[in-house]
């Protein structure tokens, strides 16, 4: 599968290659164009509580959509995320699995497993909904971000701080550790930040430069105020 990111870092689109009956797993709704010849099946994954749980806990849709290329011809599907931003395009192994927060899955390698997982109280308590989708297995993935993306590779030891709006992906198995960002909860709470992260290596950290918890709070703040 050859992946060609076209658009960035603004309005990236990823153009997914296909050999002849290869196949990709996108997001529902991720498709913005494809090629004559792509058979396309929607499904619930994993069965009903699994999906209800990547819907429900994970900020992912409960139904993942299965491209399969024309048996005998080249042929290639468009995705693209809701937000405008960057791409990532990650290459996961078998040996460690790769954890994306809510939202940021576009599309991943038919072989790998996307599962629902407990990101711990950083998560929960950072504003993320506690879960995190886990990416298991050899293979593509292609992560979203809200503006632009940027990755950090950490060794033993190294790490920063970091709002969880502003987090798309990791390497599983980091030391992730949420704490005020202040010293106090009063000072915390002024400085618009109040829990934050710390992530330590080793490992590689995908950030995005926009979160789109703040643009719904602005939206909120900004629209006017209507009753139905």
């Amino acid at each position: 599968m050859q992946i060609e990111v076209r658009h960035s870092p603004s309005f990236a689109v990823a153009r997914i290659h296909l050999d002849p009956a290869e196949q990709v797993k996108a997001e529902s709704g991720a498709m913005a164009l494809m090629s004559f010849g792509v058979n396309v099946e929607a499904q619930m994954q994993g069965g009903f509580m699994k999906a209800l749980k990547r819907s429900a806990l994970g900020g992912e849709s409960m139904f993942i959509s299965t491209y399969t290329g024309h048996p005998t011809a080249a042929t290639w599907v468009d995705v693209a995320p809701r937000l405008p931003g960057d791409l990532a395009v990650i290459e996961s192994t078998a040996q460690r699995a790769l954890v994306l927060t809510k939202g940021s899955w576009l599309a991943s390698s038919a072989a790998i497993e996307i599962e629902t997982k407990w990101g711990g109280s950083a998560m929960l308590f950072g504003g993320e909904g506690g879960f995190v989708v886990r990416m298991i297995g050899q293979g593509q993935v292609i992560a979203s971000a809200y503006g632009a993306l940027d990755v950090l590779e950490l060794q033993a030891g190294q790490g920063f701080t970091i709002d969880t709006g502003h987090l798309v992906a990791y390497d599983d198995g980091m030391n992730v550790q949420v704490r005020k960002v202040a010293k106090g909860w009063i000072q915390s709470a002024k400085s618009g930040e109040a829990l934050v992260m710390d992530i330590q290596g080793p490992g590689r950290v995908w950030t995005q430069s926009r979160s789109s918890d703040e643009l719904v709070g602005w939206l909120t703040e900004a629209l006017p105020f209507t009753r139905s």
